[in-house]
């Protein structure tokens, strides 16, 4: 597993701009709405940016021989390559970061970001599979 340091990581241009989208919908609609709402405005940034993207991608599960009958839908994966999560509480949780780590896992993705609206301030965290 190759090792990363917090100034030198895959997608770094990519991870700032969605960050910086973030950024710029918690500082206009601040925190205490539902999720799907800041999924709604994060949306729009990115149709606007012009910044592929897919909403609630499917994954199937893999599990020996067959494919399991459930499977996850990643909040969003944009440019193909980078898992976001959406989380508007209190505290993000070690749930959360493992979650990402699956997600990672299952969809080959490189990179993940965990974006939480529920605090006074955007917390964020990068996932470097």
């Amino acid at each position: 597993m190759e090792k990363y340091s917090k100034d030198n990581y895959p997608l770094q241009d990519e991870t700032f701009q969605i960050i910086g989208i973030c950024m710029e919908i918690h500082r206009i609609l601040g925190k205490g709405l539902l999720e799907i709402v800041y999924k709604d405005a994060i949306e729009y940034e990115l149709k606007n940016k012009n910044i592929i993207y897919e909403r609630e991608k499917r994954y199937d599960i893999k599990y020996k021989d067959i494919i399991l009958p459930h499977n996850f839908f990643a909040d969003f994966v944009v440019m193909d390559k980078i898992i976001l999560e959406i989380k508007a509480q209190k505290n993000l949780g070690e749930e959360h970061f493992n979650q990402v780590l699956n997600y990672l896992a299952i969809s080959k993705c490189k990179i993940g970001l965990i974006v939480n609206f529920g605090e006074s301030s955007l917390k964020y965290k990068r996932v470097i599979l």
